[in-house]
This record gives structure tokens, C-alpha cells and sequence, in this order.
């Protein structure tokens, strides 16, 4: 193959793997498709030269990314303010540079020189995972669109309380990797008998997948609680913005406030757009009271500043507390919520406000209300499962439910919300546990502790979802080993594992010379 059909084909193939992981599929397609796709680049690889390989790795993985976070052209050109070339040119470059971690992964198989068959599968598994924990934990991580996402559905979402996304993407990986070859050995073997084979395979791999929903089993179930999440959707162009934007936040969700009934009020992220010391006189005492003398708490998404310093935070109001509950924002949004060193230029080309957040502890307690033990998570914390994880390290104190608090407005009616909610999903199965977001544009739901949705609001409408969720008390398999020692498991094998089968390689080749 040459050069410019191979990167055709390697572009084609990460394009169908973005669209797999679009959320805009129906379950069974987008897990056909994602395994289809990256068993179409584990075909490519097959007999490749080193730099062919990477080349190849890294044009699928920036087709990829590219294709599954181009949405964040519109935070930066939209309301930012950025120029649209030097926005299309920030996405494509960010997609770039987190391609490079899988054509380092499809040069090291390469690199290998292992024979087809299981030491092959497994490494080109192992390696492509390791790239993926690359992408999730290095420079503070972006694992949006992680393979293991398009599995929220399906056989391997049974995977998900066991060994996590990351253990679903290496399970994926293998499937592809065998897709791979067994397509290869048809084609090479010109006979129907193979082809039947290779149909086979992906029946019994890619189709059924859909029919074997995860179950969470009751027996651990809490009492049903009464929630009320509310959608704002305050246009981002206008959300700080004095006179316009802030009078609307502050009438809709006070006026919401007062009007609540539920034991269990959340708010999105920011939605009270201002800092507690310049709200209008009367404003948060209302509030408090309605919170701290009833059979209801709440909460609220804030700003908060101290001293100099300020944070991305929530604020819990229920009766007999001594002082409001406080949760801060850990896992900051680079450039939105901190600036990355030497990208000063960058954030002063936009206009996007509250640059610089100061960060939370990773593990801070959860706002207990009527026998729950609910722990908030902002915006995209929800993507970092192993974070989350921390929380869970002492079973006493673990959450019975998830709380995030989202202000997603910033990348308009893309398919950003959808993905983000798959995500939610996915945490959900992974630590069965409900999943309750507030948002400010989209997608507010209520999520159950097997993954589904049960209650959801249309995106892009101003309304308040009401609906039941059940806490859960039960530690997860990946909750528990994920709280003491993060990804390093997954790390630790799947490097194992590369070194196994590239010892096996050198013995081979030893053997025949």
C-alpha cells in the first residue's frame, strides 16, 4: 500500500471510530462500528515497517479525536472569541498531539516483530490500552471519546463494576485485534470455509452484544428519595454577563428555589453566576432559609472566593447544619478553569472569564442528607473514574450516589452533551451507583445504578426534571481496587503483557536462527 492510500485508509478508519463514539448511533451500531474500525487499523498493521505503522497509528488516532472533541472550536471560537482558522488549527493540533501516544502504540507492535496469532493479538491489545491511560492521565489528562465509552451497552459493559472503562477498551481491543486476523486468514486462504469463520467471529463478538443489559442486584438498595434537578439553559454568551445573563440566572433559579418541593434540589454548575458577597441584599439569606428550616436540601452550583483565590463549587443546604456543606472543584479544565504554563498568549486571545481557579482535595466528603451520602462532581470530573474512585476507599463513608453539576453551554447543540452523558453512564456501571446531573443546557437526567436512563430532560429547554432515585451501598470489584491504587493495575498488566509476548519473540527468534 502507499503512502497516500494508506493515510486515506487510516484517516477513514479513526473517522469511523469518531463516529462510533458520537453517541449519535444506536447502541448495537456504535458498538459494531467501534470494534469494526479499530479492527480495520489492526489489519493495516499487519506487516508494516516501523514508521509505516506509526504513521498509520497516529493519522487513525487524529481522525479520531479530531472528529470526537471538534466541539470545542465552538467554546473557543464561538464564545471565546478566537479567530475560527486558529480555533479549527487548536482542535486539530490537540487531536494531534494526543495522537502521538497511539502511533507510539502501533510502532512499539510493530517494533516487536511478533508472529500472528496470540502473542499478536495481545500485545497489539496491551499497547493500544496503554496508550489510552496515557491520553486519561498525562498532562492532567483528556479521555474524552475513550474506546471503552462505545460499550456503555451491551456484553461488555459487564465488564465495567470489574476492571473499569479502560478494562472494556483492552477487551475491545482484543475483539478487534482478532476481527483482525481472522478476516486476515479468510482473505488469505481464498476459501469460503475461512470467510464462514471470519462472519462467525464477528456474529458471536460484535452483534449480540446488545442483548445483555447489566443488572444491578437490589439487595443493597437504600429507600427511594425525590429529587428535583433543575435546567436553566442560560445562553453562555450572555451567563456573566451583568444586567443580561446574571439578573436572568439569579430570577430563574431563585424564583425555582422557592418554589421546590422535593427532599433533594440540585442546580447546575455556576448557576448562580456571582460570588455569595455581591449577590442582591436578601438574596442568599432567602435561600438558606428555605434550606435550613424545612425537610428539604439543596445543592447549588457557585463561584466562591476566598481571599484572593476562588473555586468552582457546590454548596449544600439541609436543616441542623452549622455551616453550609462545601465541595471544591479538583480536576480543572485546562485553559477554562486554569492556564497551562507557557499558554498565557492563548487564554488572552479569548475572552473567556474565571481563568484561574485554585483546585480541591481529590477526596472530600459527601453532603449527607436523609441517610445518603451524596457526592458532587463538576463538570467534566465525571470523566476521571479513577478520581472518583478515591472517594470509595473506606466503604463507610462511600457514596450511595453521584451528583454532577454541569455547565456545558459552552459547546452549543453538539453532540458534546450525548457524550457526556454516556460518560455519566458509564461511571454509573462502574460503581453502581445512580448518577444524578444537573446542567445547565443538557443532558439533566437521572441515571440508575445499571447504566439507564430513567428520567431526562429535552436538551436546550428551561424546565425542572422531577423524578425517584435509589442509593446504593455496595462496593464494586473496580471501586475497590481503583480507590487504592488507580490505573496503575491496568498499567502494570497490560506492561506485563508487551513484555511477555516481546519475550516470546526474542525466544523465537533465538530458536530459529
Amino acid at each position: 500500500m502507499n503512502a497516500a492510500r494508506l493515510a486515506v485508509t487510516a484517516l477513514l478508519a479513526g473517522g469511523a471510530q469518531a463516529l462510533a463514539l458520537s453517541a449519535l448511533l444506536p447502541g448495537p451500531l456504535g458498538v459494531a462500528l467501534q470494534l469494526l474500525s479499530l479492527a480495520w487499523l489492526a489489519h493495516l498493521l499487519r506487516g508494516m515497517d516501523v514508521r509505516r505503522a506509526a504513521l498509520a497509528g497516529w493519522l487513525f488516532a487524529t481522525a479520531w479525536l479530531a472528529g470526537s472533541f471538534w466541539w470545542l472550536f465552538i467554546s473557543m471560537h464561538t464564545y471565546g472569541g478566537l479567530a475560527a482558522p486558529l480555533s479549527a488549527l487548536a482542535v486539530l493540533a490537540l487531536a494531534a498531539f494526543l495522537a502521538l501516544y497511539y502511533g507510539a502504540a502501533a510502532a512499539g507492535l510493530t517494533r516487536l516483530r511478533l508472529p500472528r496469532g496470540v502473542a499478536w493479538t495481545l500485545a497489539f491489545a496491551a499497547l493500544w490500552t496503554l496508550a489510552e491511560l496515557a491520553r486519561a492521565r498525562l498532562f492532567t489528562g483528556f479521555p474524552w471519546a475513550a474506546g471503552g465509552y462505545a460499550h456503555v451497552t451491551g456484553m461488555l459493559a459487564l465488564l465495567a463494576p470489574y476492571a473499569g472503562v479502560y478494562g472494556i477498551g483492552w477487551a475491545a481491543a482484543l475483539i478487534a485485534a482478532l476481527l483482525a486476523s481472522a478476516s486476515a486468514n479468510a482473505f488469505a486462504a481464498r476459501r469460503v470455509r475461512h470467510t464462514r469463520h471470519a462472519v462467525l467471529a464477528y456474529a458471536l463478538l460484535c452483534l449480540p452484544m446488545h442483548q445483555l443489559p447489566p443488572r444491578a442486584d437490589a439487595a443493597d438498595a437504600l429507600p427511594p428519595m425525590r429529587v428535583q434537578l433543575m435546567q436553566g439553559n442560560i445562553p453562555q454568551d450572555e451567563k456573566f454577563i451583568p444586567g443580561t445573563g446574571i439578573a436572568d440566572s439569579l430570577a430563574w433559579y431563585g424564583e425555582q428555589l422557592l418554589r421546590t418541593s422535593a427532599p433533594l434540589v440540585v442546580t447546575p454548575e455556576t448557576a448562580i453566576p456571582v460570588f455569595l458577597q455581591n449577590l442582591p441584599p436578601g438574596y442568599w439569606e432567602r435561600v438558606q432559609r428555605r434550606f435550613t428550616r424545612g425537610g428539604q436540601a439543596a445543592l447549588l452550583g457557585f463561584p466562591l472566593q476566598d481571599g484572593t483565590g476562588f473555586t468552582n463549587a457546590a454548596l449544600g443546604l439541609a436543616p441542623g447544619q452549622s455551616a453550609p456543606y462545601r465541595y471544591d472543584k479538583h480536576h480543572l479544565v485546562p485553559f477554562g478553569e486554569f492556564i497551562p504554563p507557557l499558554f498565557q498568549w492563548f487564554v488572552d486571545a479569548m475572552n473567556i472569564p474565571l481563568g484561574s481557579f485554585e483546585r480541591g482535595a481529590q477526596r472530600q466528603p459527601s453532603f449527607l442528607w436523609q441517610g445518603q451520602r451524596l457526592a458532587p462532581n463538576i463538570c467534566y470530573e465525571d470523566v476521571f473514574g479513577e478520581e472518583l474512585a478515591a472517594r470509595f476507599l473506606d466503604p463507610a463513608s462511600a457514596p450511595t450516589a453521584f451528583v454532577n453539576m454541569s455547565n456545558i453551554a459552552w459547546f452549543g447543540e453538539s453532540n458534546a452533551l450525548q457524550q457526556h452523558l454516556a460518560m455519566s453512564r458509564m461511571r454509573a456501571l462502574e460503581f453502581a451507583r445512580p448518577m444524578l446531573r444537573a446542567t445547565n443546557t443538557g443532558v439533566t437526567a437521572i441515571i440508575d445504578a445499571s447504566g439507564r436512563v430513567t428520567h431526562s430532560l429535552p436538551p436546550h429547554t428551561r424546565t425542572v426534571l422531577e423524578g425517584e432515585f435509589t442509593g446504593r451501598t455496595v462496593i464494586t470489584p473496580y471501586a475497590r481496587w481503583a480507590a487504592r491504587f488507580g490505573i496503575w493495575p491496568l498499567v502494570v498488566a497490560c506492561a506485563a503483557c508487551v513484555l511477555l509476548c516481546a519475550l516470546m519473540a526474542k525466544r523465537r527468534t533465538y530458536m530459529f536462527k
